[in-house]
């Protein structure tokens, strides 16, 4: 998978657009992180240049056990350590586990995002 591929994955779910808000970030490495967001929540990112991981959002017991099983799943670099988690392109995750991630992290926030916009059901 490369840098492309990956970005017109994210990009072929339903409402997601893309920005670089780190720009102004003390390091060249963030300031060079891509967002995907749906709504106004992030559910990937990955830095453009380097492209050695992306970072999703996950189910914490489904974290547990993929950090188990892959040594290329590590908790997510700078994030909430239990609901994200970092997949190294170059390790032992496959590409079809990759985009699978990527879209149960699409899910995850698509899904939390529509619950917060339903009006409350009145009586």
């Amino acid at each position: 998978m490369n840098i492309e591929d990956f970005r017109e994955y994210c990009l072929s779910f339903s409402g997601v657009y893309e920005k670089f808000p780190f720009e102004k970030a003390t390091t060249e490495y963030d300031s060079n992180l891509l967002v995907f967001y749906v709504g106004d929540k992030w559910f990937c990112f990955v830095n453009i240049d380097v492209f050695d991981f992306c970072n999703v959002k996950c189910n914490p017991e489904e974290s547990e056990k993929l950090q188990e099983r892959y040594d290329g799943v590590k908790p997510g670099y700078h994030m909430n350590k239990k609901h994200w988690i970092s997949i190294y392109f170059d390790r032992d995750v496959p590409d079809r586990t990759i985009k699978e991630l990527v879209k149960r992290s699409y899910d995850l926030v698509a899904n939390s995002s529509a619950k917060k916009k339903r009006k409350p059901f009145l009586l």
